[in-house]
């Protein structure tokens, strides 16, 4: 149970508190002393203060003075003080000083429940809101609580400072761009460019000019000298995506430039300096491809300095919801859609499913399932968990629910077959509009008409 301080110099009013309040692991103080060393013991998320305390019972300089010693400790503790009829400007005086709320005498046992349980539902989500917080706006951007994510997360610092060379290492889709990015952020060079460059995507034949630039007339079309990329990232990071895709014939070149730390355009003859910290990843394994010939020895040394290996979704515990509701506060403001949490089957499906396309998955189905969703949750059917769902409907027993259900999804499919006309809609599912729009209001299903 929730860890709940009771401070009151009376007996009587502490037992009927923790009789009344018997929901809660009720921890009982009588005085300031007694209730500051309760709140570093037991870090309780919420306590009940009677603001009359000895030694100056009959004023509230006391309680106040407790009060204002238990937010220095613990700032996000709920504290609702409890003051007899007549001291509702010691009560307001509190609520100036920081108080969540206050209660006036005689106990009422369900108003104070409620009181109570409020505070606690706030400050828990609060709590969330803060880990959130400190996950989604992490100063690098490396999203997770996962043992392998704060290893990860770790790393990225303790070289940031340095100008070695990073290889990542992480199956597609686990965010290696994300953590290059996170290199460059933790290093004094976060205020210079950051330049990626997927030596998969550009045809072989482009791209020695395109990370190293060319001068006029050094082929055909080339009408005048153009920087590459590594020019592009000067002071900064530049991040070579997929490594081990690059041409065999261009690796020396490469292996020249993060020796050197100078280059040649193509078609010049003059050495340009360049200061530039590389960090490269791929999904390949470079060992076996330094074993076959298709990757140089000296330039897989050169840049596997450290190697970072970035896990997979499917090994990062509770990281899987964190980044959900982390993409569905990030889409659901930016499509202005009305969305604001996963339906349990939806949690349940997510924690399910192995994400063989790892973060790049889970962020499209979330984004795709914000659009899509037609009311303020996200269930699996919008998730795009079909099975799950089925599943779910097995498992339930109450025919209420399950038809609730069933019309629910039954709307939402209708609307999306009908591209959002009610007229349609209606006609989909057979029933009249009215019938339709009291189904969207008897379900609290977000549609626009």
């Amino acid at each position: 149970m929730e860890k709940l301080l009771i401070v009151d110099d009376d007996k009587g009013i502490q037992k009927q508190l923790k009789w009344s309040l018997s929901d809660y692991d009720a921890v009982l103080a009588g005085d300031r002393e007694s209730a500051i060393a309760a709140v570093r013991r037991h870090e309780p998320k919420v306590v009940t203060l009677d603001l009359g305390l000895p030694p100056d019972e009959t004023n509230a300089s006391e309680g106040l003075a407790a009060l204002q010693e238990i937010l220095v400790i613990a700032p996000h503790t709920k504290v609702i003080v409890i003051t007899g009829n007549d001291d509702r400007n010691n009560a307001l005086t509190a609520i100036a000083a920081g108080a969540y709320d206050f209660y006036q005498k005689p106990v009422d046992t369900e108003v104070i429940n409620v009181i109570v349980s409020r505070a606690f539902s706030v400050a828990a989500i609060e709590e969330e809101n803060r880990k959130m917080r400190a996950v989604a706006g992490s100063d690098i951007g490396i999203i997770g609580n996962s043992e392998s994510i704060d290893r990860l997360r770790m790393m990225v610092k303790r070289i940031a400072p340095t100008a070695i060379t990073a290889l990542l290492l992480g199956e597609s889709g686990t965010g290696k761009e994300v953590t290059a990015n996170a290199v460059h952020l933790a290093s004094d060079r976060k205020n210079k460019p950051f330049v990626a460059i997927n030596c998969a995507s550009i045809p072989e034949t482009l791209l020695e000019s395109e990370l190293f630039g060319f001068e006029k007339g050094a082929f055909t079309g080339a009408h005048r000298a153009t920087k590459g990329k590594i020019e592009c990232a000067e002071g900064g990071t530049l991040f070579l995506d997929e490594i081990g895709d690059m041409p065999y014939s261009l690796q020396a070149k490469l292996l020249r430039f993060l020796q050197e730390k100078r280059i040649e355009r193509l078609g010049g003859r003059q050495e340009i300096a360049v200061d530039v910290r590389v960090v490269c990843a791929t999904n390949q394994n470079l060992e076996e491809m330094v074993a076959d010939k298709t990757f140089r020895e000296d330039l897989f040394y050169r840049v596997s300095e450290i190697t970072l290996n970035i896990p997979p979704l499917r090994d990062r515990d509770e990281d899987v919801i964190i980044l959900a509701q982390y993409f569905l506060q990030h889409y659901a403001s930016e499509y202005k859609r009305n969305v604001k949490s996963f339906s349990e089957d939806a949690l349940s499906a997510i924690k399910d499913h192995r994400w063989p396309g790892n973060i790049r998955e889970l962020q499209n189905k979330v984004k795709s399932s914000v659009i899509m969703t037609t009311g303020r949750q996200v269930t699996a059917l919008d998730l795009g968990f079909f099975d799950h769902q089925e599943k779910s409907f097995e498992l339930s027993l109450n025919l209420r629910t399950v038809r609730e259900r069933a019309e629910s999804i039954a709307i939402q499919k209708a609307y999306a077959l009908a591209d959002g006309n009610m007229s349609k809609t209606s006609e989909l599912l057979g029933v009249t509009r009215p019938t339709l729009y009291s189904l969207i209001e008897k379900y609290e299903l977000t549609i626009n008409d």
